[in-house]
């Protein structure tokens, strides 16, 4: 999905920003993730960054650390997000889409009067994720669709391969990355990785895990 604004480098993007603590959940650059917002604190985030910069960081709360049981601790890295669909259902609900622009590490947690968190963040770190299909041409693509495709199979899902072998390999990577059903720890993994390359190499292994616990590792035909 286009953004109607643009982000070049680091220094387009704010230093604090509001974030949204949501374990599991997963976004990364040029992602979409659709987000059901029903909780006052975060419809009242999501008022006040859409009269500003329209960016939410997503994050992961730090189950093994711990603040306090109304704060719990955040991860270090989290991803920014833009706000590029956003519905109200007449429910006193948002449906809502953020688009990835760039992971962010957390350098400080800010004291604030609003009902939800702000920290202060920097991009630095991932000056990478401003370019779009950045080393596509390192993953293995072929074991990551055999992969899949044992996933499918396995869990007798249905897929259009066609659009799978169309999809760009960022884009391919990235999205199965965030639709994937592991766990924070292996999400925080897939978020963190330093490249395109590792992330996939990541996805494969979990998923090469998964089947193995189930007994099937097989390696099955695309179809």
């Amino acid at each position: 999905m286009a953004m109607n604004a643009v982000y070049r480098r680091p220094d387009d993007l704010p230093e604090e920003i509001p974030v949204f603590p949501l374990a599991g959940a997963l976004l990364l650059p040029r992602g979409q993730l659709p987000l059901n917002i029903f909780e006052p604190r975060y419809l009242a985030m999501v008022d006040d960054a859409l009269k500003g910069s329209r960016l939410i960081g997503m994050i992961q709360p730090d189950e093994i650390k711990t603040v306090s049981e109304s704060q719990p601790a955040l991860y270090d890295v989290g991803c920014a997000g833009r706000i590029t669909q956003i519905a109200e259902t007449g429910d006193g609900r948002y449906l809502m889409t953020l688009t990835g622009v760039a992971r962010y590490r957390v350098t400080e947690e800010l004291a604030v009067v609003t009902p939800y968190r702000r920290c202060r963040i920097d991009f630095n770190p991932f000056a990478a994720d401003f370019m779009p299909d950045r080393d596509e041409d390192k993953v293995d693509r072929d074991r990551l669709l055999r992969t899949l495709a044992a996933y499918l199979s396995t869990n007798r899902i249905e897929a259009d391969w066609n659009d799978i072998r169309e999809a760009p390999t960022e884009a391919l990577v990235n999205g199965l990355s965030m639709m994937s059903p592991y766990g924070a720890k292996e999400k925080q993994a897939l978020l963190e990785a330093p490249d395109l390359k590792t992330r996939a190499e990541i996805l494969v292994a979990v998923t090469e895990m998964a089947l193995a616990e189930r007994g099937d590792g097989s390696e099955n035909t695309i179809q």
